[in-house]
């Protein structure tokens, strides 16, 4: 048996190799559970009691000179795995840059435009109660009008639901200060609508709110011909008159695209113009609901849906395209 170890510590002294495949082998071989130490040491009790002291200094100098003969090979292939990664002539492997969603993009466009002319962002949640969403706007318990925004209602509470617009964040922005106040609620929003090329369940909305002293529906008109040009490079918008429960007077606003190819004939119909946000000047009953005076105060409010303006400035056909996080279509995206 002594001389069996004697030959594997000849063994162990000759081994040598840079292929980490081969030193986990000899690891497993000699230290392992199963490996020939622990095989040694089980034979250990059958060496006649003269010899134990010997045996046993010579299994020590075995386990010793293994140990010594990992640690010097795993010492000197991290020498060369270091060596490989800091040597500078080599080719080295391009980082790959991630983009901005284009929601995002066209968000924070927005948000940059209407900035720089004294509007703040303010935020609100997505489940909301009844009032927020419904009630505070002008849309009081079988208000025909709520009808035209199919809702998401919380099954546990019927009082709760998915916001449908991002209105209740105005409501509650309201409630909490007083005029002058000049915000945007940018956010996604639910409708309990089919899924199409055209339109889906979930979506982002930008809204804006104004209420000061002496606010005109010229005031309106001026702000949102600065956005279109600053947004669109496009000045010539019109007003159409249109209906929404919580401004009086409501209107649609039309930017006109232009007819110089055969995708403007085609996004504008052959009429040039495209409708791109709703807007009015506030209902004083939605200002009397949160406590401000409407005999001295008056406001305007618009809304858009940010899908639809990036579908326009983009050139895309499928508003599903936004949800599915195909990387070859945000991929597009890098350089903006």
């Amino acid at each position: 048996m002594l001389e069996k170890i004697e030959d594997l510590l000849v063994e162990v002294g000759n081994f040598s190799s840079a292929n980490k495949d081969e030193i986990e082998q000899f690891r497993i071989k000699f230290s392992g559970k199963k490996g020939i130490i622990n095989d040694i040491l089980a034979q250990f009790k059958e060496v006649p009691n003269e010899q134990k002291k010997e045996f046993g200094q010579k299994i020590n100098t075995l386990k010793q000179a293994v140990e010594a003969k990992l640690e010097g090979l795993k010492n000197a292939t991290t020498s060369t795995i270091l060596f490989e990664k800091d040597d500078l002539t080599k080719p080295g492997f391009p980082s790959e840059l991630g983009t901005r969603h284009p929601i995002n993009l066209v968000k924070n466009r927005i948000i940059e435009i209407f900035r720089s002319i004294g509007f703040a962002v303010a935020d609100g949640p997505e489940i909301e109660d009844d009032w927020h969403n419904f009630t505070a706007l002008n849309l009081p318990e079988y208000h025909p009008a709520r009808d035209m925004q199919d809702t998401f209602f919380i099954e546990t509470n019927p009082d709760l639901l998915l916001r449908t617009h991002t209105s209740s964040v105005q409501i509650r922005y309201m409630e909490e200060n007083q005029p002058p106040m000049r915000i945007l609620s940018p956010g996604r929003v639910f409708r309990n609508e089919a899924i199409s090329s055209r339109s889906h369940c979930i979506f982002h909305q930008i809204e804006g709110l104004y209420i000061d002293q002496n606010v005109s529906f010229a005031d309106l008109k001026q702000t949102i011909q600065y956005f279109t040009t600053e947004l669109f490079g496009k000045s010539k918008i019109r007003l159409r008159p249109s209906y929404f429960p919580f401004t009086e007077p409501s209107a649609e606003v039309d930017v006109y695209w232009g007819l110089n190819s055969e995708t403007d004939y085609r996004i504008t119909k052959g009429t040039g113009w495209l409708e791109i946000m709703g807007c009015g000047m506030v209902d004083p009953a939605v200002l009397a609901n949160v406590n401000i005076d409407a005999d001295k105060y008056s406001g305007y409010a618009f809304g858009m849906g940010i899908e639809r303006i990036a579908m326009l400035m983009y050139q895309m056909s499928d508003i599903r395209m936004f949800f599915e996080n195909d990387k070859r279509m945000l991929e597009q995206f890098k350089s903006l």
